[in-house]
Parts: structure tokens; C-alpha cells; sequence
């Protein structure tokens, strides 16, 4: 039975969301934004039935009624942890390997030299696990947040880097030669025309480095951090069989991963509207 109702809610969304996407055109923001919505409450609907009516251990799988209950009663020690793992640690180091990139990227394209050294030890870096560099910086810079704001500050370093360097050399030569006829020298060359040209890549980086600060703030916290932090919360509640705290922090990353991204996104549309990629 309770395959049979999970299976009637999945079809219902199913239903729906066809509806949506093949019905008329009249406001495409808002169906755009309804269909995943819809999505999302019909996995969680079919979660609960299942874990509900098949009596799955919530030591195994906690039903979404469960999680909610836990999220609630802890919105305190959640909001302590969020603000410890992403606001302390996440975000600075985020900010801190974002300002390092793009200086670096500047020296990089004065020096071919340099351009030609430093990404293939980024692309070596980069392939670094993080279980093998995070245990060193809570060694170097102890257990609390600036360990993990300098895990997450190698992590986001790279990939911003490579992309900066990328869309600083995206122009034609057809674009230098005109502005050097029109005697532009090095740095306004940089900032009206390399610099724009460059900031779909730029974004492009900015927005991986947004999943892999939260990535590595977390994961960082495995390896050495004060009783408080979503690592820290996650370790001990598995260790406690307490699963319906592990998905609330879960739940807790998942959003602030979902609205650092968007705000990226948002942020890139504003600054980038003449790009084709934003039409």
C-alpha cells in the first residue's frame, strides 16, 4: 500500500508539473519557480509515506515530520553552528581566496612566465583532497574557524584563478589593435575592455567556489573544531544516532549553499545583462 500512495503522489506531481511546462506562456517566472517547488514537495511527500508506512528505523532514515521537529526545537544550536561554520569560517575564507585569485591573476597576465608556472601547479593543487590538507591547517592555525576559513581559502583560490586568467585572454586582437591605436595603455586596456569581457568566466569561478567553501568549511571540522559548527554537529550526532539532527544541518547547508549560489547567480545577471548568456 504504502508503494501504491507513493506512487499516486509521484504521479500527481508528474501531472502537474507537465501541465505547467507545456501550458501557456503568461508568466514564465513564476511557473519556472513553481515546477521545482512542486518537485521538491512531492519527494518529500513520498519520503514520508514510505519511511512512515514501511517502519523504517529513524536510525536508518528519519521521516521529513521528524527532521522538521528536530529543526525546529534546535534553531538556536543551528543558527550558533551556522553562523560558526558558514559566516566565520565559509565566507572568509571564501572572500580571502577570492581577493588572493584575482591578484595573483593581475600578476599572472603581466608575466607569461608566470601564467605558464602557476596553472599547472593550480590544476596540481586543486586535486588535493581535502581530508589530506585540512588536518595540517588545524595543526598549523588550531581548532577553531581560521583553520577552516584557510582550508576554504585554497579550495575557492584555484578554480577562480584559472577562470580569471581564462576570460582575461578572451579578447581578439582585433580589439587590442583598436585600442592601442587609440593609445590605451596596459590598465585602461584592463578595465574597459579585458576586464568586462572577462567577467562571464570570472563568475563562472566565483560561482563553483560558492559550493566548495561550504564543502570545505564542513569537511574541515571533521578533522579538529570547538563544540560548536555544522562538522562538529554532524560527527557527534552520528555518533549519538541522532540522524534527524544530522539532516537538519544538512538542511541548514543545503539553504545556505542554494542561497549563496543564487545570490552569485542574481549579482552575475545585474553586472553581466549585456552578456548573450543572460538574454
Amino acid at each position: 500500500m504504502a508503494i501504491v500512495i507513493a506512487g499516486v503522489i509521484w504521479a500527481t506531481g508528474w501531472w502537474i508539473n507537465t501541465k505547467l511546462a507545456n501550458g501557456p506562456r503568461s508568466d514564465t517566472r513564476a511557473i519556472s519557480l513553481l515546477i521545482p517547488v512542486i518537485f521538491g514537495v512531492t519527494i518529500i511527500a513520498m519520503w514520508q509515506v514510505l519511511v512512515t508506512m514501511l517502519g523504517v528505523s529513524p536510525i536508518i532514515l528519519p521521516a521529513p515530520s521528524a527532521i522538521a521537529q528536530r529543526f525546529v526545537a534546535s534553531i538556536p544550536m543551528l543558527w550558533a553552528d551556522f553562523e560558526q561554520t558558514i559566516l566565520k569560517g565559509a565566507m572568509t575564507g571564501y572572500v580571502i581566496g577570492m581577493i588572493a585569485a584575482f591578484a595573483v591573476a593581475l600578476l599572472a597576465d603581466r608575466s607569461p612566465f608566470l601564467t605558464k608556472g602557476i596553472l599547472p601547479v593550480g590544476a596540481f593543487m586543486a586535486a588535493l583532497p581535502i581530508v589530506g590538507t585540512a588536518p595540517i591547517f588545524v595543526k598549523w592555525l588550531g581548532s577553531d574557524w581560521q583553520s577552516k576559513a584557510a582550508v576554504v581559502g585554497v579550495m575557492v583560490f584555484f578554480p577562480i584563478l584559472v577562470n580569471t586568467v581564462a576570460g582575461l585572454k578572451d579578447t581578439s586582437a582585433m580589439q587590442r589593435d583598436l585600442m592601442r591605436t587609440y593609445g590605451a595603455g596596459y590598465w585602461p586596456t584592463l578595465l574597459k575592455l579585458r576586464l568586462p569581457a572577462a567577467l562571464p568566466f570570472i563568475f563562472n569561478g566565483l560561482k563553483i567556489a560558492t559550493t566548495l567553501a561550504l564543502i570545505g568549511a564542513i569537511v574541515a571540522e571533521f578533522f579538529g573544531s570547538p563544540t560548536v559548527g555544522m562538522g562538529f554537529r554532524i560527527s557527534t550526532s552520528v555518533g549519538q544516532l541522532a540522524l534527524d539532527m544530522v539532516w537538519a544541518e544538512i538542511v541548514v547547508a543545503a539553504l545556505a549553499g542554494s542561497a549563496f549560489y543564487g545570490a552569485m547567480a542574481l549579482f552575475e545577471k545585474r553586472v553581466t545583462f549585456w552578456h548573450p548568456s543572460q538574454r
